[in-house]
């Protein structure tokens, strides 16, 4: 569900569903829209679409979106949800196979490749996550949007166990700050991934593994 567990701010829908088929059928909408943007782009990408293939009314999609814009940020604000929820399980199963804690897996390196694992899976499987991924896709010339601000902090905040930094001010700024970085820095590496393979290159994505883990120590160990 969008903004469940601490994540982002829900996305400004007209109307929040209540019921539990209101919700599914938002989540139809979703999906809907997810499925469509894997086969056409974004400027073809309509509500009327979206409501065709959702098999629901074109008011229902109304009913909760103004335009499609405000769909495919929703759709962005689950994606981010279900990319922590992933990333929580596998840190969970790895604690648990453990025996000497959440740091005996590997702490804060094991998690950040963890991180960079889900993304690709996510990429190379979630519908229509390959256009959206965190943010709305805009054309080059619109405002920047800054969906990796909100990725980085989310990410902090899942990881804070393991992210042990004395807990002063001073060393929280440089972490936010960091950890900032770090998703701008894994964020242009990894689209370099997808273009040099349609799986993402496996060598850029070891080496961008190991310029986060060089990149996080300065602020970590």
């Amino acid at each position: 569900m969008i903004g469940q567990d601490g994540g982002v701010p829900i996305p400004p829908l007209r109307r929040h569903p209540v019921q539990r088929r209101s919700a599914e059928r938002l989540g139809r909408i979703l999906d809907a829209c997810a499925e469509l943007l894997d086969e056409i782009s974004y400027e073809e990408l309509s509500t009327r679409a979206v409501a065709e293939r959702a098999n629901v009314p074109i008011g229902s999609v109304y009913r909760f979106f103004s335009n499609k814009r405000a769909m495919a940020e929703a759709l962005a604000h689950r994606n981010l949800d279900e990319y922590a929820e992933r990333i929580t399980r596998r840190l969970a199963a790895s604690d648990a196979a453990s025996a000497s804690g959440p740091d005996g897996g590997g702490g804060w390196r094991e998690a950040m490749d963890v991180v960079v694992d889900e993304y690709l899976a996510m990429k190379r499987g979630a519908p229509g996550f390959a256009l959206v991924e965190f943010g709305h896709p805009v054309p080059a010339t619109a405002p920047p949007e800054q969906p990796n601000h909100l990725v980085a902090d989310r990410l902090r905040t899942l990881l804070a166990d393991r992210l042990r930094t004395g807990g002063d001010e001073a060393a929280e700024e440089r972490l936010r700050v960091a950890f900032l970085l770090a998703v701008e820095a894994a964020d242009a590496l990894l689209r370099l991934a997808f273009r040099m393979d349609p799986e993402g290159d496996p060598a850029i994505v070891a080496e961008t593994k190991e310029l986060l883990r060089a990149y996080l120590a300065r602020v970590l160990d």
